[in-house]
């Protein structure tokens, strides 16, 4: 070991963790037997329920805490409701989920307008910070958003030209 320690002992810090009595878990915990009685505690009042929560169908319940700021409303709403009929372990759960965040940040640009609010959206998307300090990775991001557009369009309109010829 001592030899170990000559190799590395260029490098700063290198070895402050080797006194065991300057080690996190020193001395040893004395047992006492407390970490079983933790198991028989009093349960905690149910946080009220006021609003809509969604929960797993996996779990007779709710959790004793959960968020009240914004329950689910609207189209994404919907979506959420249709997607915790599914398992957890099932993408019918996970892939609505991802859609009804995505339909969420259009319905709040919607509402956004309907405010009389008109969201600086290249500043939300974090877009000027990134044409400040990676402007070469936004431009890629564009040029790849751009290409894939531009593709489905192409199909969309080839396959609607190929419809309108039958």
């Amino acid at each position: 070991m001592e030899d170990l320690a000559s190799h590395y002992a260029h490098i700063k810090g290198w070895g402050i963790d080797a006194d065991p009595k300057n080690e996190p878990t020193y001395p040893m915990k004395n047992y006492t037997g407390d970490d079983h009685r933790r198991l028989n505690y009093e349960k905690p009042p149910q946080q009220p329920v006021n609003v809509e929560v969604l929960h797993s169908n996996e779990r007779p319940g709710i959790t004793a805490v959960f968020g009240t700021s914004s329950p689910p409303s609207g189209l994404s709403g919907a979506i959420r409701r249709y997607a915790f009929k599914f398992s957890e372990s099932e993408y019918g759960h996970w892939l609505p989920l991802l859609f009804a965040d995505r339909v969420n940040v259009v319905e709040g640009i919607i509402d956004d307008l309907k405010r009389g609010h008109i969201p600086n959206i290249l500043a939300e998307k974090g877009w000027n910070a990134e044409w400040k300090y990676n402007r070469k990775g936004l431009i890629t991001k564009l040029a790849v958003g751009a290409l894939v557009t531009a593709t489905a369009v192409a199909l969309l309109c080839r396959s609607n030209s190929d419809e309108d010829e039958e």
